[in-house]
């Protein structure tokens, strides 16, 4: 592995860790570059937060190599810990103190200069501004998570790893905190993010696919559908079809065992029906073409598709 130029942030090679007789990542190779929003994906229990750990110095590798900050992750842990901010799904700052006094206590806990005015300084840049007073467990899911967010990033790190951190929170105040991720990346904060929501992963740099210890697809959003090979069709009913629920589950119940199909997903009145093999998959879909009260139409995958095809052909090494 060649050495990391500056503007890498992370870079590892055949990374592997296992839990007693259990693989839980086997063999990851990738890149992560400094100001990079990277995603990770993939079902529950597939390795992904032993992924973002051992990238980042909080796991130590059974087989691999790499850097993280330009330090070996391998004899330089304890020095990489020290410039990441970590943000749990669960809240896990003081309930009975107030948003000020978590921040100073985070930031004296650091040791960051001027803890009153570094927690100010936080208040105002996260638009805390009116509730520095307010308890925090009287906060409700966005505003605690502008708080967590805040004190992740008090002793100024250069590597932030988020754990699904918008879990339970609003799509509103899920855009607002993506903003507020952007802004710091722009800084040149580098983010690692774990994510079950497919328009918060569009909104990563890049991500990657990770199922039951493989490392399936990485890249940008742009290409990990171009280089899933997947063909998809929507079927929809029109406003003429009588009965649109009970047409379209037929049309999807015909099509669910054809080999040439990889997917069939509703989408409100609509199938997403996908397969690898354009011509089998057009050979399948064409007895459906002409029912009554559906349009058929070629379409780009979707992310959801991808995602959905990739978890359908992984294999569940838990079992």
């Amino acid at each position: 592995m060649s050495m990391p130029g500056p503007e890498v942030a992370i870079e590892v090679e055949g990374l592997s860790k296992k839990f007693g007789d259990h693989v839980v990542v086997d063999n990851l190779t990738m890149r992560v570059r400094k100001g990079q929003i990277y995603g990770f994906l993939g079902p529950n229990g597939s390795g992904k937060t032993t992924t973002i750990r051992m990238l980042c110095g909080l796991l130590t590798p059974d087989a691999g190599r790499g850097t993280c900050l330009g330090l070996d992750i391998l004899t330089k842990a304890r020095e990489i810990r020290q410039h990441v901010g970590y943000m749990t799904q669960k809240f896990s700052l003081y309930t009975d103190l107030s948003v000020r006094e978590n921040l100073e206590f985070v930031a004296r806990l650091y040791s960051v200069p001027h803890p009153e005015d570094a927690a100010q300084e936080a208040i105002k840049r996260l638009g805390l501004e009116g509730r520095g007073k307010q308890l925090a467990g009287d906060l409700s899911g966005g505003w605690k998570q502008r708080l967590a967010l805040g004190a992740c990033i008090l002793p100024s790190p250069q590597l932030l790893l988020l754990d699904e951190p918008t879990a339970g929170v609003d799509p509103q105040a899920r855009r607002e905190f993506w903003a507020q991720i952007h802004d710091l990346a722009a800084d040149g904060l580098t983010v690692l993010v774990s994510t079950h929501y497919m328009d918060e992963a569009e909104r990563c740099h890049e991500i990657a696919y990770i199922a039951y210890g493989h490392l399936l697809a990485q890249g940008t959003v742009a290409e990990v559908i171009a280089g899933s090979g997947l063909v998809t069709y929507v079927v929809e009913a029109t406003r003429e079809a009588h009965t649109p629920g009970a047409t379209l589950a037929a049309i999807g119940k015909a099509l669910a065992d054809d080999p040439a199909v990889a997917m069939v997903a509703p989408f409100g009145v609509s199938l997403h029906v996908s397969g690898h093999d354009a011509a089998a998959l057009e050979a399948a879909i064409s007895p459906h073409r002409t029912e009554a009260g559906v349009v058929w139409r070629q379409e780009t995958a979707t992310l959801e598709d991808v995602f959905i095809d990739l978890m359908q052909r992984s294999k569940d090494n838990m079992s």
